[in-house]
């Protein structure tokens, strides 16, 4: 736990950094999401401030996942800084507890990832199981609670600018761009990085100008998907060269063979799309190893697979339809009966309904 006097740590404790927030980027971020960049004060509903321990983990819960916090001394009430604002999936939340704390037994089920800006202060993160990591103001530090362990110190001062993204959604943007998700190797490792001057800086600083005295970001949700797409861009490209792991194409290689074909098989009949059981048939596993092979290698199951093929094949139909064609008739055409539940999941993953596509696409023909 934290000296309450003077924050120190352990012998193991390896400091990431120890500048103090500097530079154009930092003045931004000093006023994240109090202010826009037009001056204005940034609405939010709820409390934006706590003495309660009950309010502030209702807070927490929400914004992060369930854990456990442990106050340094008996009976010392939090001065809580609570705010937030949601760029896409992404959470961003100024949080600070306001006094110095232990964080541990982070809900794995949640199936979150948590991005940790300094702004303030000093958090000590565990690293591995020897070492740990320092972060002070300018640093961040990442670390995927559905795949590992974590634990934190924060001392009194500390002040974060947090970011809390679904592991599903940084699979689902990898699989897009790269063509593939990182396995474990990646979503295990606890990194810090980041720094004054960083990319990673400026591109905090460049979501942070996005947003409106509301809360939400300029011309949402396009602009929302966009600054999402390079949030998670940037981590992964960031994350992957902290752990070692080549983003480029012997990366996707790397996964079996079985892996391999079964995406081939599924990515070309996903119109038509054959049973688990019968994918599994034709690569040569069962259907419990080709769930694994699609777990450790991609991230995601083979059905989240097909069903991402799938929508995404229904957008291309629908940006290619005829003058007589409608929604009904294209979702018809790939299997899709319940529009109500398909306009959920497909405006879910590209933004927009399916009508707006189709619309999108008639004004531009």
């Amino acid at each position: 736990m934290w000296d309450q006097r003077t924050a120190a740590f352990g012998p193991r404790s390896c400091h990431y950094r120890t500048t103090a927030l500097g530079g154009e980027d930092a003045t931004i971020l000093d006023g994240a999401l109090l202010t826009d960049m037009q001056g204005r004060p940034i609405r939010q509903t709820g409390p934006t401030s706590s003495r309660d321990w009950d309010e502030v983990q209702a807070f927490c819960r929400k914004v992060y996942m369930p854990y456990r916090v442990r106050p340094a001394a008996p009976r010392l009430l939090p001065a809580a800084t609570m705010r937030m604002a949601q760029v896409g999936r992404v959470t961003l939340t100024r949080f600070a507890y306001g006094v110095p704390i232990h964080l541990d037994r982070f809900d794995p089920e949640a199936g979150n990832i948590l991005v940790l800006n300094t702004l303030t202060g000093a958090l000590r993160h565990k690293q591995d199981a020897e070492r740990t990591a320092t972060t002070r103001a300018g640093d961040s530090f990442v670390v995927d609670c559905s795949r590992t362990d974590y634990w934190l110190d924060g001392d009194g001062d500390h002040l974060q600018l947090n970011l809390t993204i679904p592991h599903d959604a940084m699979a689902e943007i990898a699989m897009r761009w790269l063509g593939f998700v990182p396995d474990d190797r990646l979503w295990t490792r606890r990194l810090a990085f980041g720094g004054n001057g960083s990319r990673w800086q400026a591109l905090l600083a460049y979501v942070v100008q996005s947003l409106e005295a509301s809360g939400q970001v300029r011309g949402a949700p396009p602009m929302a998907r966009h600054l999402e797409e390079l949030i998670c861009m940037d981590l992964l490209q960031i994350w992957a060269e902290g752990a070692g792991i080549s983003l480029r194409d012997g990366a996707r290689m790397a996964a079996p063979r079985h892996v391999r074909a079964a995406e081939e098989i599924m990515a070309s009949e996903a119109r038509d799309p054959p049973s688990m059981a019968q994918v599994a048939d034709r690569v040569g596993v069962s259907v419990r190893a080709l769930s694994e092979g699609f777990r450790r290698f991609r991230g995601m199951t083979p059905r989240d697979f097909l069903r991402a093929r799938r929508l995404e094949g229904l957008r291309a139909a629908l940006r290619a339809a005829g003058p007589g064609d409608s929604v009904t008739s294209v979702a018809a055409d790939w299997g899709y009966v319940n529009l109500g539940a398909l306009a959920q999941v497909y405006r879910a993953r590209f933004g927009e309904t399916p009508g707006q596509t189709l619309a999108a696409a008639r004004a531009r023909g």
